[in-house]
């Protein structure tokens, strides 16, 4: 294929990259704009050839070159844009090639926590996914497939054990029946030629079935091609998507195969301050045909729309918008006749309706008077069905801080699902006091569901990234600290649930001693470590990482704690991913301090001993650390191979 055809991929303008990924969630870079030579590419992947010919692990201790694309000027530059300064990469979790090939992946969203683990699902802008192509990707090549606009929408989980894992799936029966197992393409496919490349094979049909039949609004399949070489596909961790079977013919697939790189990238930051005057309010149904997908925008009703206000507002200023206009000029009786149509809209039935429950939720928010949009969405908080507390949760959350109380109260429910959602909710809008850490500290310590406990760990990171913006009770950060200390020294790694119980990760249930699908046991096959995970730790520890992202200065007094702790996860702990994030948070302590001329005595120890510290384990996560201040250099002084 030409080259001239592939400039015909409409790439995402820098102007544009926020309002696009608030709207269709998908940001797509073009090579050019990444800010290192095209040649890296090419590089890349031919040592990445090289390497998977001769059957060794592709990761970036193999081929040290990716991490010049992580740290691309371009790529940096847009995801701030979109995830704040300083990110971070979460470690281990499938960051290497994935080569496409005679197979279909079901629709899904992936595993939030890493390698099928759930965690609580953020609507902002906190993780998203970074997908990169060192050669060129023809429309027949396997594309990434892709659901555009489908980033706030989602199905239960808590009540369906079908979504029990960590990847929510558009079409489960689509494993169920097997036909993930059966090559749609290649030697031992069962279709006809012709009918493979024209995308009407009972596989091809089924996929695009399970979009339109969701009923949600401008969802379509998108494949992500023709992309040319060292394209970037940036898009929301919410957003459905599936791994996707080439199209050519087999035979030349050994020598021209098409390789994906993934990485899960996180906020440790919040958005900065943009002046209220450069705050645009957009009329989004303006905006007529999206260019990357040819979706026409002024279809989009205001139950879709009132959610990318928000978002685009929160992207660029880390807080609300503003009431929208007209609802300020609503008569009593008016408001009133609204508030009871958005309850009903809310408290709509079936997967269908989830963007009407969602909507509603939004648009409670931007009512104009938050008391009454609280108390309206307080009761939906209580429902006893999932969809709807999963909208109340968000419209809340949408609220600000003016929810904080409703927040605190349901940490005190008995139903563990308000608990959740409750300490959910505090780590989004909560300011930082002794009485909103009291009561994450609480359920952290105390509560008997994993899942709750979690969710909190991962929580002080969000509560104490929005504390260091507001510059307020920054000594309490301490506070935080302190509790993850105490939560990692108590919390226990567990056998994962597929090798307990002896099923597909995709299968497995709760069990008497663990609520929350905590994922895959995964030990690199290195001796040193075992299959085993914890949601409570890995969370507790990737709030570490945000907070860690801040400078030693503001740990405190839980300093020397602090670093005692990571270095002994990192020399002694069997769960790989705990060691991923204790690796990652002790290199931006160390590196990460302003003035730098002022050293802690601490830190100044741990500049001098780090990779010293760093080789107590036979691996390292090369994207993480690459991001917290290693580079290449550093690499090339241990000996690893994966």
């Amino acid at each position: 294929m030409s080259s001239e055809h592939y400039n015909n991929l409409p790439y995402t303008k820098p102007e544009n990259i926020v309002r696009d990924f608030a709207s269709r969630g998908i940001v797509a870079l073009p090579p050019e704009h990444l800010g290192i030579p095209q040649e890296t590419h090419s590089q890349i992947y031919e040592q990445e050839k090289a390497v998977h010919k001769s059957r060794k692990a592709v990761t970036p201790a193999s081929i040290p070159d990716v991490l010049k694309v992580i740290n691309a000027p371009g790529l940096v530059d847009a995801c701030d844009k979109i995830v704040g300064k300083n990110w971070a990469i979460v470690p281990f979790t499938h960051n290497a090639s994935f080569l496409s090939g005679s197979r279909d992946q079901h629709w899904h969203k992936d595993d939030n926590g890493p390698y099928n683990a759930r965690k609580q699902r953020h609507h902002q802008a906190i993780q998203i996914e970074m997908l990169y192509y060192p050669q060129d990707v023809s429309e027949v090549m396997g594309p990434t497939a892709t659901i555009p606009y489908s980033q706030y929408w989602t199905f239960n989980h808590e009540e369906n054990n079908d979504n029990f894992a960590g990847a929510d799936h558009l079409d489960f029966d689509y494993q169920l029946s097997g036909m993930e197992g059966r090559p749609v393409s290649g030697p031992d496919s069962e279709y006809n030629p012709e009918d493979i490349v024209n995308q009407d094979t009972t596989h091809d049909r089924r996929m695009r079935e399970a979009v339109t039949t969701t009923g949600w609004p401008l969802v379509q399949p998108f494949e992500a091609a023709p992309l040319r070489a060292g394209s970037i596909l940036l898009y929301s961790h919410n957003t459905f998507h599936r791994g996707n079977h080439r199209r050519d013919d087999w035979r030349l697939w050994e020598n021209n195969p098409r390789f994906m790189w993934r990485f899960w990238i996180y906020r440790t930051t919040e958005p900065e301050n943009l002046a209220d005057n450069d705050l645009v309010e957009l009329n989004w149904r303006n905006l007529g045909m999206d260019s990357l997908t040819n979706i026409d925008l002024s279809e989009a009703k205001d139950d879709v729309t009132i959610i990318w206000r928000y978002h685009h507002c929160w992207m660029l200023t880390g807080s609300p918008p503003p009431p929208k206009p007209e609802n300020k000029r609503l008569t009593p009786s008016t408001r009133h006749e609204m508030l009871t149509k958005l309850e009903g809209q809310i408290n709509a039935y079936n997967d269908s309706a989830e963007p009407l429950r969602i909507g509603a939720a939004y648009k409670f928010a931007s009512i104009g008077d938050n008391s009454l949009a609280i108390k309206f969405l307080e009761k939906a908080l209580y429902s006893h069905r999932e969809s709807v507390r999963r909208a109340a949760t968000y419209g809340l959350v949408a609220v600000g801080k003016d929810a904080t109380n409703v927040f605190l109260k349901a940490t005190k429910s008995p139903v563990k699902w308000v608990r959740k959602a409750g300490v959910y909710g505090l780590g989004e809008i909560a300011p930082l006091n002794k009485k909103v850490i009291n009561a994450i500290v609480s359920l952290l310590n105390h509560d008997p569901s994993v899942y709750v406990r979690a969710v909190a760990g991962g929580t002080l990171g969000c509560l104490g990234r929005r504390a260091v913006k507001k510059g307020t009770n920054l000594a309490m950060i301490s506070d935080c600290i302190k509790a993850l200390i105490i939560s990692l020294d108590q919390e226990e790694n567990r056998l994962s649930m597929d090798l307990e119980q002896k099923r597909s990760i995709k299968f497995v249930r709760p069990t008497d001693q663990c609520d929350v699908c905590e994922g895959n046991g995964i030990d690199m096959g290195i001796k040193r470590f075992e299959p085993v995970r914890s949601s409570v730790r890995e969370n507790c520890l990737w709030s570490v990482v945000i907070l860690s992202s801040h400078g030693a200065n503001l740990i405190g007094p839980s300093l020397d704690s602090l670093i005692h702790t990571l270095k002994n996860i990192i020399e002694h702990d069997k769960n790989i991913i705990c060691v991923g994030f204790a690796m990652d948070a002790l290199t931006r302590l160390a590196n990460y301090n302003k003035p730098q001329s002022n050293l802690l005595p601490p830190i100044h120890d741990l500049r001098s001993e780090l990779l010293k510290i760093l080789g107590k384990s036979p691996i390292r996560c090369w994207e993480s650390l690459g991001r917290s201040g290693l580079t290449e250099k550093h690499l090339s002084k241990f000996p690893e191979s994966g």
